[in-house]
């Protein structure tokens, strides 16, 4: 049976998973995501390649990095995953500038009891000073490490349109409104952003959704002011797109915060 428990402290989420028949949808999330496999095989595509984390296997994902997920096989999956704000990983480093992942997959035994120490305590719903004491433990061992290098900068253009989609989350994607803006055909602009991204415009603006839905259900413990807010039909088409991302309905994820 599918099980996804999610918990939050000291700013980071986590996540305990354990799947057989669930697929997760393309998306992308906006924070760093660190995790561990525990059991099983781990299958995602990223950037156009097939990745496989074997078990000790830690998975490390980029902000804005598309991917999907699902068990290898029939023998299912077991997994823990933190997903981490760009400035709280940056804070904790001091360091100025966006850095990126340049492995996505790596087996370190150091790094891999890091990420489950601080799952288990963020799980196991211990003090938030305790946690912040491991995140730093955490990311402190990542400084030291060759795990990442430098963000290149992004391209102004599809920077500006991330900008435009991220302002106008509350309404319906008009995608000729924003390749005006831009000076782009429809055509030209999918492709472009699709490029650099990994995913479509419109991919891009139903994740940014899905995650502002999420921040405001930690934040305000309201489903309804999410729908309305993110401009989703219904709690039903919330539901139905918030589940292909993290595994779980808006409401049971609500459920699972304090």
């Amino acid at each position: 049976m599918d099980k996804f428990i999610y918990k939050k402290a000291a700013g980071i989420t986590a996540l305990a998973a354990s799947i057989t028949d669930f697929k997760y949808k393309k998306h992308a999330h906006q924070e760093y995501a660190i995790g561990v496999t525990l059991r099983g095989i781990q299958h995602y595509h990223l950037e156009g390649s097939l990745q496989l984390s074997h078990q000790n296997g830690v998975m490390l994902f980029n902000p804005e990095q598309a991917h999907d997920g699902m068990a290898h096989d029939k023998e299912g999956l077991d997994y823990v995953m933190l997903y981490i704000e760009p400035q709280l990983f940056l804070e904790a480093t001091e360091k100025k500038d966006i850095v990126r992942f340049s492995t996505p997959i790596v087996y370190d035994y150091s790094l891999e009891q890091r990420i489950v120490n601080l799952s288990n305590a963020i799980l196991s719903e211990k003090d938030e000073a305790f946690c912040s004491e491991l995140f730093l433990s955490l990311t402190g061992f990542l400084t030291q490490s060759d795990f990442y290098l430098k963000d290149k900068k992004e391209n102004a253009l599809i920077g500006k349109a991330k900008n435009i989609l991220h302002a106008n989350l509350e309404h319906v994607l008009k995608l000729d409104e924003v390749c005006k803006e831009l000076n782009l055909s429809k055509f030209q602009f999918i492709r472009l952003f699709k490029a650099h991204t990994g995913i479509t415009p419109y991919q891009y603006f139903l994740n940014c959704k899905i995650e502002r839905a999420k921040q405001l259900i930690e934040q305000k413990k309201d489903i309804y002011s999410a729908v309305a807010q993110c401009g989703f039909v219904d709690l039903t088409h919330l539901n139905k797109h918030f589940k292909g991302v993290y595994g779980t309905t808006a409401y049971e994820y609500m459920s699972h915060l304090k």
